[in-house]
């Protein structure tokens, strides 16, 4: 089954599930994991091969170029044709056959699993890159903001120093701040160049308008659920045991390498001398063409194999023991992420309630200076300090927002819910999701010598024809206080 393809729409502002749609069906990583997959499926029948029947035949044809008679007569033909076929069915194989597929059946399962966590893995590039263009968009209307007071102010203070109000003390203070304030924006306006190309690199088209990402559903109360969870959901855990389970399958496969082996074989041979005897060879009873066929059993047993099945054996523990070791080392590092990820999650909710927090007090503080220095007990530094702090306190702001987000969909990641089976794709998509079970069930167990596959192509789009990105905002971003975004609805929680 081929991955779906989808291109973003037209002007209409795209939503972060739509670009998950959009990665979904273009992603050249995911399309990667699908091919390498399939890869993987094929070793079933090519493991099961080992105990199907195979026949061979060959044609041979001779011509005798020069022929020496040591006797008086010649008895040999000329040209001669001859076509054998061996047949070989085995019986017995001591088991490795039957080992050798089950490993093969594990290691499509831990594929699978691998796929689902390169799955999520995409999934979360997205939702950094989503949310890194909104928040880079934000910082820099709010700087652009800064800038246009900063010049204001700047204008202001020239025209006081003019009829005496101010010193030149105050013109420079401005002047500095005002020259801060353009390269802090400089700088903003490079992060954000670079998250919309990080988009791009993610999803395969360039970010347009964005929508508010809409809020996280699932998201668990305290670690240890989380914890609980992710022990039973994670990808790369079940990939990770399946390995170990695979494993212990190779060790009874190398085992079996020093059992006898049994197969009924069975052979047809077909000789014709193309009318080339000489005739005294066929007055003395020799025939023209003559044909045999055989059947029997063979029994193959190893006696000394210069202690190979030894190794073999010895290699086949000493994977299984690190496939437990990293086992466990995938459970100790799931458990570390999860439990990290939610307190980064909580801290950052609280961060956004403290940043709003400083947000507001911020606003006061100008306000209240301004009102102050134009009574004379305020400085224009006091002013320049005041709206430093508030420029701070909102970017402060929209980056809690940010990490508090893209903190939930990664603990949803390590969880083994955001997956998308878990965010519900299909019911966007208009098509099924990719299933790699079908292209598993199609070639399991095809003995067809002859069935190949289309030739391979890229299933995703090349990103070279996507103009380098620029540091333009929307202007609604600029019109609007960036701090107050709307609530998104909790009808259209994700996933």
């Amino acid at each position: 089954m081929m991955a779906p393809s989808f291109t973003a729409g037209g002007a209409q502002a795209e939503t972060l599930r739509e670009a998950l749609i959009v990665a979904y069906g273009n992603n050249p990583d995911l399309a990667a994991a699908r091919a390498t997959q399939r890869a993987t499926d094929e070793n079933v029948p090519i493991a099961r091969a080992q105990g199907l029947p195979s026949l061979q035949g060959s044609v041979i044809y001779t011509h005798t170029i020069e022929k020496l008679a040591y006797g008086a007569y010649d008895f040999y033909p000329r040209d001669t044709f001859q076509a054998n076929t061996s047949l070989n069915v085995p019986l017995y194989s001591g088991g490795g056959v039957r080992s050798a597929v089950n490993a093969a059946r594990t290691r499509v399962s831990q594929g699978q699993a691998s796929l689902r966590g390169t799955e999520t893995s995409v999934f979360s590039q997205v939702v950094t890159a989503y949310l890194d263009v909104t928040l880079n968009i934000a910082i820099v209307a709010l700087n652009r903001q800064n800038v246009q007071v900063l010049e204001t102010n700047l204008k202001a203070t020239s025209d006081r120093f003019e009829i005496g109000d101010v010193t030149r003390t105050d013109v420079a203070q401005s002047n500095s701040r005002l020259a801060q304030g353009r390269a802090t924006l400089r700088t903003a306006e490079s992060n954000l160049i670079g998250a919309r190309e990080r988009y791009i690199q993610a999803v395969g088209h360039a970010p347009d308008a964005l929508e508010t990402p809409p809020p996280l559903a699932g998201l668990p109360h305290q670690p240890d659920e989380a914890v609980e969870i992710a022990l039973d959901a994670n990808p790369d855990l079940a990939a990770a045991r399946l390995a170990t389970r695979a494993a212990g399958y190779d060790i009874k496969t190398a085992d079996a390498s020093r059992l006898p082996k049994i197969a009924g074989v069975g052979s047809t041979a077909y000789t014709n001398d193309l009318h080339t005897l000489p005739a005294q060879a066929m007055f003395l009873g020799s025939l023209p063409h003559t044909g045999t066929a055989q059947v029997g059993l063979q029994a193959t047993i190893p006696l000394y194999q210069g202690g190979l099945p030894s190794a073999q054996i010895r290699q086949a523990q000493a994977n299984a023991g690190a496939a437990d070791n990293h086992e466990l080392s995938v459970e100790r590092e799931v458990i570390a992420t999860v439990r990290a990820d939610f307190a980064s999650y909580q801290a950052a909710n609280d961060s956004i309630a403290l940043n709003q927090t400083a947000v507001d007090a911020a606003a006061l503080s100008l306000q209240g200076v301004r009102a102050e220095n134009t009574v004379g007990n305020r400085t224009i530094l006091n002013i320049l300090d005041a709206e430093r702090e508030l420029v701070n306190a909102q970017v402060n702001l929209v980056t809690a927002r940010r990490n508090a987000y893209v903190a939930g969909f990664n603990l949803l990641a390590a969880m083994g819910r955001a997956q998308s089976k878990d965010l519900a794709l299909d019911a966007d998509l208009g098509a099924a999701l990719y299933d790699p079970q079908i292209h598993y069930e199609r070639t399991a167990h095809d003995a067809n010598d002859w069935h190949r596959d289309p030739p391979p192509r890229a299933e995703s789009t090349p990103t070279n024809t996507v103009p380098a990105q620029n540091a333009d905002v929307p202007p609604e971003a600029l019109s609007q206080p960036l701090t107050q975004a709307k609530v998104p609805s909790k009808t259209q929680a994700l996933p």
